[in-house]
């Protein structure tokens, strides 16, 4: 399931590239009517696969109703016990990230001074990064498995927060700069990897789509609701006291983790055993 949820991570991150930095590359040569139609194109390689895919061994019967759709996934869901403690993991395991990358962008231009271009070039590399990141991940699961990896990727991704701490302390350094971006990036893509493996072990077989986007709309808040706290954190505190309190907010994810370890070795198991039988049908 980690390399699985490596590949996942490693397939959206080069859409987001191809569709806003190659999409604007791609204009500039061949305009964006041919530039739309491109994309439209990679979109139906996709669609194509699924296509000539063969079917699960064992198809999930079509709902009934709309009620029962929408209902049946998240009464299953709720009726699991200790649902609420999974929530707030999956709330929360990724929010010191998303506290630091809210105000990541203005931090390096607007707060050390460095050009667009200098930003842009660095994290094309961390974009780089964040795939290799999230295929070491998916590797490295493979050995620890899912709660060590959970533990040690989130102690990763917090601790790499820190990078920009210091890189406020440095001040206008090329050499911190790149630094931070790619360890940033690198411990995120696992971080990554281990969250996608964490939300797929939760999800009902039968009711996967439907619980995996609710599970991954839940991680979402996060990103969403932490720019406006998190520029009054900076008012508040400064850029060099932001990102140590970014690596704050994230430990109570890690803590989490290990609170609810038993449960989750529960849920691993159960859909260890789901796809065992699933493959023997």
């Amino acid at each position: 399931r980690g390399f699985g949820a490596a590949v996942w991570v490693n397939g959206y991150r080069c859409a987001l590239l191809l569709a806003s930095a190659g999409a604007l590359l791609l204009a500039d040569h061949i305009g964006w009517r041919n530039t739309y139609l491109l994309l439209a194109a990679l979109m139906a390689t996709g669609v194509l696969t699924i296509l000539v895919s063969p079917e699960p061994h064992e198809p999930a019967a079509a709902p009934a109703s709309l009620a029962e759709a929408v209902g049946g996934p998240l009464k299953e869901l709720f009726a699991r016990p200790g649902v609420l403690g999974l929530l707030a993991l999956i709330v929360l395991y990724k929010v010191g990230d998303a506290v630091a990358a809210s105000l990541q962008t203005a931090f390096l231009i607007g707060g050390m001074g460095f050009s667009v271009s200098e930003v842009g070039y660095v994290k094309g590399l961390g974009l780089v990064a964040t795939l290799v990141g999230a295929l070491a991940g998916g590797v490295a699961m493979a050995k620890l498995g899912m709660v060590r990896s959970l533990l040690l990727f989130g102690v990763l991704q917090a601790v790499s927060n820190l990078g920009f701490m210091w890189l406020a302390w440095m001040g206008k350094s090329y050499a911190a700069l790149t630094t931070s971006i790619l360890v940033e990036n690198v411990t995120g893509g696992m971080g990554t990897a281990a969250f996608v493996a964490l939300i797929m072990s939760l999800c009902d077989h039968r009711y996967t789509a439907t619980q995996f986007a609710l599970l991954s709309s839940l991680e979402a808040l996060g990103r969403v609701f932490s720019g406006r706290p998190s520029a009054t954190l900076v008012e508040l505190v400064g850029w060099t006291q932001f990102f140590f309190w970014s690596f704050l907010i994230a430990l109570p994810g890690i803590w989490l983790v290990w609170a609810l370890r038993a449960q989750l070795h529960q849920e691993a198991g159960r859909d260890a055993q789901t796809r065992a039988v699933s493959a023997d049908l």
